[in-house]
């Protein structure tokens, strides 16, 4: 018996043993690899600055080393950022190594306000410098062709095409899938135009959707084709006709033929392109470099004089108060960013950039009063990125000044609340049966297994109505109109950049830049400099921020990238126990 407990202390210690040198060699390789991507950047002469647009366009570039390292196994989300674009615009316009910009596209894969700041920044570094843009794709959807088009030569593969047909979009109903389930959504919102919550209580668009839908489609395309007809010389009718005409399955020469495109060339005739603009000898590779790696680079004459004036620019990207997986703006996180900020006598003013579509009343609220409390102090300027709707506007109202670009989705003042009952999924589908203990008469409040009665549907009527009367109230309160103005742009409708600013829902069009230099200005600022907020954690901050459970969800994230929601989704959906004593509804402001 000595002898089997002696083996098995053994081979207990050799496993742990085993476990913790593991341990260390694989943190001891991760740091290995860190290492290999930190260093120096160097630019060689005659080079090209890429800028990779089939990435995942970001405001803001991630502190993540292992994004472009090809580990096996690990499929990564590849982004590049607004801000690294921007800085590497900026730069290589005083940069004799760099010898023009090379735009890769085929699918931009941002929102069209990401697309109109890249292509205003392109604009910028043209007017400051006689570099050429080039531009190339397999094929182009709208959006990349429309950034495209600021470039001095459109090039497409002899094989590709404009994807030009003019805006559309199809919803999905679910009423009839959800009835066949057993499945009733019980719905109580505040706004016509509401139209978050239609899939599920209608099997069409309502004609206040389908309304609001075509004013910012419209205005949307306009703004773009008024882009396209300026930059290729080609009137807005004539855009038109070629859209109605379709020239998707136009391809090559015959693309070149309709006037959107210069030429269309295989890679090799590309690369020879390259070497022209470059200077590069034939058959010899053309020095590149990816603006995230340039954006690192210094370069003499680009940067600024350090100054004492700091501009804070505080980062407010994904749903609030929630997460499914990917960014998220919590309340008490963002707010507490504002409050140093607003606290800290060396920065003079704040820039806030919103990109969200609105999410929890709660957290909106408490963001919103940091905000109101810094602009009272200090000059508040908000800069929103390709969507700040509903809750996004909510936060943001409270500032001295809102800069938008004409095609960012903004608006949806109003509020829904969405209820489940599950009771015949459960009962006739399933089998699965329920029953209530409680003390008092309203203890299982907002069942998932049975109709909301109505007492419960007036209190969450009621609570619906209370919050727009503040969301309302807020936006008159910051934008100087009465709660009846709002009132009457209000009701859940979405509007675009161009359309908000004619209402007054927005001051100035422009990008985050444009939005820094007009607190600058405010403030009477010659010198400055800014600061990212909040700070961003290294990939081992974020690993270890939460133990082990952080580490696992780490490895996820980077494996499934933006499937990881659903799983994030299932995972909370699966741990939702105590529905009495824990409220299954959350009031949104989407």
């Amino acid at each position: 018996m000595k002898e089997f407990f002696k083996y098995v202390l053994a081979t207990v210690v050799g496993v742990i043993a085993v476990s913790v040198i593991g341990f260390f060699l694989f943190f001891m390789a991760i740091g290995i690899l860190i290492s290999s991507t930190e260093k120096q950047v160097s630019v060689q002469n005659n080079s090209m600055l890429v800028l990779d647009l089939e990435r995942q366009i970001v405001d803001r570039a991630p502190n993540d080393p292992f994004q472009d390292l090809d580990i096996p196994g690990f499929p990564q989300l590849k982004t590049i950022g607004l801000d690294d674009i921007q800085t590497s615009l900026q730069k290589a316009v005083h940069d004799d190594r760099i010898k023009g910009v090379y735009l890769k596209l085929s699918m931009v894969n941002g929102g069209m306000a990401s697309v109109e700041e890249i292509r205003n920044a392109l604009i910028a570094f043209k007017d400051s410098s006689d570099k050429p843009v080039y531009a190339y794709g397999d094929m182009y959807d709208q959006k990349s062709y429309y950034l495209a088009t600021v470039a001095d030569e459109i090039v497409v593969h002899p094989l590709g095409s404009v994807d030009f047909r003019g805006l559309g979009g199809e919803m999905m109903f679910f009423t009839k899938a959800l009835d066949k389930l057993g499945i009733e959504m019980q719905i109580v919102r505040h706004g016509k135009f509401k139209a978050a919550v239609e899939p599920f209580m209608l099997e069409k668009m309502s004609e206040e959707n389908r309304e609001q839908q075509l004013t910012y489609m419209g205005s949307l395309w306009n703004h773009m084709l008024k882009g396209i007809s300026e930059a290729r010389n080609i009137s807005v009718d004539q855009l038109n006709l070629l859209a109605d005409e379709v020239q998707t399955f136009r391809q090559g020469e015959k693309a070149v033929e309709s006037g959107l495109l210069d030429a269309a060339k295989y890679k090799d005739e590309v690369l020879d392109d390259l070497r022209e603009i470059t200077g590069i000898e034939a058959k010899k590779g053309v020095p590149i470099i990816s603006a995230t790696n340039y954006a690192k680079v210094q370069v003499k004459g680009a940067e600024k004089p350090f100054s004492r004036n700091k501009i804070a620019v505080i980062y407010a990207s994904g749903d609030i108060g929630m997460s499914m997986g990917g960014e998220a703006i919590i309340g008490d996180e963002i707010g507490r960013e504002i409050r140093k900020v607003r606290q800290d006598s060396s920065y003079r003013a704040i820039v806030l950039r919103v990109n969200s579509p609105g999410g929890a009343v709660f957290d909106s609220e408490v963001i919103w009063r940091e905000v109101k409390l810094a602009a009272e102090e200090k000059t508040m300027v908000v800069s929103f990125g390709d969507v700040a709707a509903s809750g996004g506007y909510y936060i943001a109202c409270p500032a001295d000044q809102i800069v938008a670009h004409p095609n960012t989705i903004t608006g949806s003042i109003g509020i829904f609340g969405m209820i489940p009952n599950m009771g015949v999924l459960f009962n006739d589908k399933l089998g699965i049966s329920t029953d209530v203990v409680k003390t008092n008469k309203n203890s299982d409040l907002l069942s998932l297994t049975r109709p909301m009665t109505e007492y419960e549907r007036q209190l969450l009527q009621q609570s619906i109505e209370e919050g727009y009367d503040l969301f309302i109230s807020h936006v008159a309160d910051g934008r100087g109109m009465t709660k009846e103005q709002v009132d009457e742009i209000g009701e859940g409708r979405v509007w675009s950049g161009e359309n908000a600013k004619e209402i007054g829902l927005v001051d100035e069009f422009g990008g985050l830049q444009h939005a820094i230099e007009l607190a600058a200005e405010i403030e009477g600022l010659g010198n400055y400099r800014t600061v990212a907020l909040p700070a961003q954690m290294d990939p081992f901050q974020q690993m270890f921020k939460t133990g082990t459970d952080n580490v696992r969800a780490w490895f996820l994230k980077n494996q499934l990238g933006e499937n990881y929601r659903y799983y994030e989704f299932l995972k909370k959906s699966s741990e939702m126990n105590g529905i009495y004593a824990r409220i299954p509804y959350d009031i949104n402001i989407n």
